[in-house]
């Protein structure tokens, strides 16, 4: 009689593969069920305007993806995974062709900020080096002892900040604007505590590891984890739509990559009280709304280095993308919203049609907005960006309805899976020691509502997937 263990996840986003391959990689017998018709989640890719243009559906640059624990383990290079580069990360451009940008390194970044350098070292130089120890910490749960404590802390000074405090040390527009435009990915008012913390990580990420995107669209890491998986004997079936998990009969192990609302449901009444409840509290945050173009000769941006950034951060000033995150934690829609434009394909040419390139928008809504906002975000890109409207060939429309129905997990358009408040930057998805487990012995929630949150890097897949090796004894 085989003593084998067999594990079923649920649903095929990252998280859930990277589950899946840590699993498998442990010698137990994996199979991923996924409702859609194709795997990723939200590392899908698709020909959303013409044929030939590749999009990112969501996911388009994995600051965290490159050198975690996970990437170490799966390999992935081995099995066609190919990272690019922009030659900027990100940029913030403001009014009349300036703005600022954030290189590979501190050093090339302070020196395009004049009066700010400064305090741009004064935040990233010290995290720079240190940042592949820091990250291996932050990109575990927060109740445990750190490997790195020192650098960790020293991380933290700064990361424990609300937004608008660190902003105080940068004394020009642009450096503030710099700051700004990558806080706001917390999608938090700035005045909120920890606010910070995404901020510094994204940061910190693009001067250690760079804001690379996968070749051939982020579809690709999803290949990729796929065709580990294979390597390994588990396997992945499409179009299979679970209601329950007494429908996947007796399996050892359960990972839900799932939002923690769906978890209650497959669980049922299996479910203990405490956790049941604790989940319930669980909460999302405001939406996104998602525009993508076709547009010939790219977007042409007044500020010069906005031309060769990876992503580009539309929301003007630090004033300006203060409010428009206050506006929409209070589920009012920005007059000026702040938008993040993706041009993926300055790193990655291949994803261009001649000389129409894709382009990527969304912009921060209120959860579940009913509205239109493409005209809110094409005039925002117009802002710094005049002409833009005249180069569009095709736009492609998502809604934060939209969203949700591509994937269940972003309720209401809450592409991150979850507030990133200070409650749920410390416990998510609920109040606990054991983040990932759902109290019924071999079940455990394994989706971005798990610690370290939303991104490509497959961690919380990759962390639950290790609970559950040493909770069956099968590593130490």
């Amino acid at each position: 009689m085989s003593t084998t263990k067999r594990a079923v996840v649920v649903g095929s986003g990252p998280n859930g593969l990277a589950a899946a391959i840590t699993l498998a990689s442990a010698g137990i017998q994996v199979v991923v069920y996924e409702r859609a018709s194709r795997f990723g989640g939200g590392t899908r890719s698709s020909e959303l305007t013409i044929d030939g243009l590749i999009h990112d559906e969501c996911s388009g640059f994995h600051p965290l993806a490159v050198a975690t624990e996970f990437a170490q383990l799966a390999r992935l290079e081995d099995f066609g995974l190919v990272w690019r580069w922009p030659k900027v990360q990100y940029s913030s451009p403001l009014l009349h062709g300036v703005g600022a940008a954030a290189y590979r390194t501190v050093a090339d970044t302070a020196a395009g900020l004049g009066a700010d350098a400064t305090a741009w070292r004064s935040v990233f130089g010290s995290l720079e080096d240190s940042f592949a120890d820091v990250s291996r910490d932050f990109l575990q749960p927060v109740l445990r002892v750190p490997n790195h404590p020192l650098r960790l802390a020293q991380f933290g000074l700064r990361a424990g900040l609300p937004a608008a405090m660190l902003a105080r040390r940068f004394r020009t527009e642009e450096g503030r604007a710099l700051f700004g435009g990558v806080a706001a990915h917390a999608i938090r008012p700035f005045s909120s505590p920890l606010s910070s913390a995404i901020g510094v990580a994204l940061g910190t990420a693009a001067h250690s590891f760079g804001w690379p995107v996968a070749a051939g669209g982020s579809q690709a890491i999803a290949n990729a984890m796929v065709q580990a998986l294979l390597a390994l004997g588990g396997r992945v079936e499409t179009n299979r739509h679970v209601d329950s998990v007494a429908e996947l009969g007796d399996p050892d192990i359960v990972m839900l990559d799932v939002a923690p609302q769906a978890a209650v449901a497959l669980v049922g009444d299996a479910l203990p009280g405490r956790v049941r409840n604790g989940l319930a509290r669980y909460q999302h945050g405001p939406g996104a709304f998602k525009v993508d173009f076709a547009v010939e000769q790219g977007v042409p941006w007044g500020h010069a280095a906005s031309h060769l950034a990876g992503t580009v951060h539309v929301g003007g000033t630090y004033a300006e993308t203060a409010q428009a995150e206050v506006d929409v934690h209070k589920g009012r829609m920005p007059a000026k919203p702040f938008v993040l434009v993706g041009q993926q394909y300055l790193a990655d040419p291949q994803r261009s049609s001649g000389d129409v390139h894709p382009v990527y928008a969304y912009a921060h809504v209120p959860a579940d907005y009913q509205g239109d906002a493409t005209v809110a975000i094409e005039e925002q890109i117009e802002r710094f960006a005049p002409g833009f409207r005249e180069r569009i060939v095709v736009r492609h429309v998502q809604s934060t309805t939209d969203l949700a129905k591509r994937n269940p997990n972003y309720v209401g358009g809450d592409i991150v899976t979850g507030a990133n408040s200070p409650r749920q930057l410390v416990f998510r998805p609920r109040v606990t020691t054991s983040p990932y487990s759902l109290g019924v012995p071999g079940m455990y929630l394994c989706s971005a509502a798990t610690p370290p949150g939303a991104g490509a890097h497959g961690m919380c897949g990759f962390n639950a997937a290790r609970v559950a090796l040493r909770e069956h004894g099968i590593i130490g």
